[in-house]
């Protein structure tokens, strides 16, 4: 079975140091990951609980804040858990760019990934807009 992928990117005009403060806490998640996190809410040991589109759903964040890793589980009610790669770095003293990849859950159907991927580009865009106007 072949995996497939993808890898989105956004610069932010805003610090990386910032920039990662603010996504790595997942309270703000609902103001940026519009399409994919209608609620949050914190559970016991690091755990999120997340009101998704498709039904309840759970954040496990392994983030690492040293070097601005923002990797975590999202397990989502009917398409399965992603496992995600995410991380926010300098470019320069006054940007930052803000990196994820998706990995298809085998679970997923194809058209349902591509459908997607457009979405959390939106995603990114709103989480840009943000930072930017803080």
């Amino acid at each position: 079975m072949e995996t497939i992928s993808v890898t989105l990117s956004v610069q932010i005009g805003c610090p990386a140091g910032e920039s990662y403060r603010f996504v790595a806490d997942p309270a703000t998640m609902p103001q940026w990951a519009i399409h994919n996190v209608k609620g949050i809410r914190p559970l016991p040991n690091n755990e999120w609980e997340i009101e998704t589109p498709r039904g309840a759903g759970k954040l496990v964040p392994h983030y690492e804040q040293e070097f601005r890793i923002l990797d975590h589980e999202f397990i989502d009610p009917k398409e399965g858990s992603w496992s995600v790669s995410a991380r926010i770095v300098p470019a320069g003293a006054t940007d930052s760019v803000y990196m994820i990849t998706l990995v298809k859950p085998p679970r997923m159907p194809l058209e349902a990934f591509r459908q997607g991927v457009p979405l959390v580009e939106e995603e990114l865009q709103a989480m840009r807009r943000i930072l930017e106007r803080r």
